[in-house]
């Protein structure tokens, strides 16, 4: 690792994530390909999701089953239609989702060095629909370094 150093250099870009449903998608590579544009080395990459009914994780990235997993603990955790919600115009996912969103979170900043993000060996990073139905969400990301 490096000393400390003054940041340089701002790069910001964005993708679109077309959802199946209630789910994940890998997006590490999208997440790689926008910081090779930036030309950072050194520094941050902030992933940001512009919804409130999906998430962003860094999660295992070998095994499908601890996703299915997650999604399974949080069904039983925060149940669709569950009588505790007033707030279901989109139908009975429609506040679940948004919790689900809130306890998992809607950014990530991760450590980019050498040019790449520094992550671990089985780490990848997903977006986590909430929905039942398909969407398309919108992400921003902004690398800041040198």
């Amino acid at each position: 690792m490096s000393h400390a150093q003054p940041a340089t250099h701002v790069a910001q870009s964005g993708f679109g994530v077309h959802t199946r449903g209630r789910g994940f998608t890998e997006i590490t590579e999208r997440l790689r390909e926008a910081l090779a544009q930036s030309g950072v080395h050194t520094g941050l990459a902030h992933v940001f999701v512009q919804h409130t009914s999906c998430s962003l994780i860094v999660c295992e990235n070998a095994d499908a089953s601890v996703r299915g997993d997650l999604e399974r603990w949080f069904a039983r955790l925060v149940v669709d239609g569950d009588a505790l919600f007033e707030h279901d115009a989109e139908g009975p996912d429609d506040m679940s989702a948004h919790v689900r969103s809130v306890l998992t979170g809607v950014s990530l900043a991760l450590p980019v060095h050498a040019g790449k993000l520094l992550l671990g060996t089985w780490q990848g990073v997903f977006l986590w629909e909430h929905r039942a139905e398909p969407h398309q969400r919108k992400v921003t990301v902004t690398v800041v370094g040198h």
